[in-house]
């Protein structure tokens, strides 16, 4: 039981190393290869910051559990509502006047809906995934045609970064991913059997808030910085790309049978928690102290509820 628990962790610090390496490396290798700000934000980092999510979803529906696949994506969502713009809330007031994520927001209740519709076939499948890479294809289409960004802003880019250092971050993030994909699935799979809880949960708890760890340290980072808006344009921005790409490319390698009580319940509030955004991001009411306790206290009381 302790060897689980070690390697549980061991896969988590991996993880966010190998994730936070491999977005240093692609990122200003795109930029010093000449990709613009704008495609570099969108499709680079956005690639890299959920590399984690990837990397284990892979792994684990390799591995034949499937459950912690969709489990990881499904969980990852209502975690980086509820937890990451929860704690970033109580670090620093999230401000959300001028900064218009509306589209953005209606595109994540869109995949959210989609992914819905899909599950109740009873299995992402191959075609099902087709699907959901189209529906990103699109996303990113919308998104390279009417957004902008600046070379400084983008997560990871350094002005002047050499060859040596792009080399290293990026043999850095892929070996450490992998590794620490296979400690976490592996480790995580057996504290379920010890502990008779199924993989589904563990899949939803432990492993999506395992991987939501470096969108967690980034975001908190931010708002440390004074810049804790930054946190809900990266939570609208990933919980798009775990639904659409994530397990888009997990169900075209290995279909994913849907849990029953995922249709029944988590499912669902995924697209609850996505939801509660409305009201800030459409009234320009910022998200304050209290409400990142709420948010918080709401993700225990989803966690106690599976437990």
């Amino acid at each position: 039981m302790i060897v689980d628990i070690l390697l549980v962790l061991g896969g988590l610090a991996l993880l966010v190393l190998g994730g936070d390496l491999l977005v240093k490396g692609a990122v200003n290798l795109a930029l010093r290869l000449g990709m613009t700000p704008l495609v570099v934000g969108l499709t680079v980092v956005a690639f890299g910051t959920s590399a984690p999510e990837l990397i284990v979803s892979l792994s684990a529906a390799l591995k034949g559990s499937s459950a912690i696949a969709m489990g990881n994506v499904v969980g990852s969502n209502i975690a980086n509502v509820l937890v990451i713009l929860g704690f970033t809330a109580l670090v620093s007031v999230i401000v959300t006047k001028g900064h218009d994520l509306r589209e953005s927001w209606a595109m994540m209740i869109g995949a959210s809906i989609l992914l819905i519709v899909l599950a109740f076939t009873g299995e992402i499948g191959r075609l099902e995934g087709v699907i959901l890479l189209l529906a990103l294809g699109a996303v990113l289409w919308r998104q390279l045609s009417t957004g902008r960004a600046d070379a400084a802003e983008i997560e990871g880019a350094e002005l002047g970064a050499t060859w040596s250092k792009i080399v290293l971050w990026l043999a850095g993030g892929l070996i450490a991913l992998p590794i620490g994909a296979n400690l976490l699935v592996g480790g995580a799979t057996d504290i379920a059997r010890v502990f008779g809880i199924s993989e589904v949960v563990i899949g939803l708890t432990l492993v999506a808030v395992g991987t939501s760890l470096p969108e967690l340290a980034a975001s908190v980072a931010s708002a440390m910085r004074g810049r804790a808006d930054m946190a809900l344009g990266n939570v609208v921005g990933s919980n798009i790309f775990n639904i659409l790409a994530i397990l888009g490319i997990t169900s075209i390698v290995s279909p994913l049978p849907i849990p029953p009580e995922m249709l029944r319940l988590d499912l669902w509030v995924m697209l609850a928690t996505s939801l509660l955004l409305a009201p800030f991001l459409f009234r320009g009411i910022s998200l304050t102290r209290p409400v990142g306790g709420v948010l918080l206290a709401g993700y225990a009381a989803y966690a106690w509820v599976l437990l």
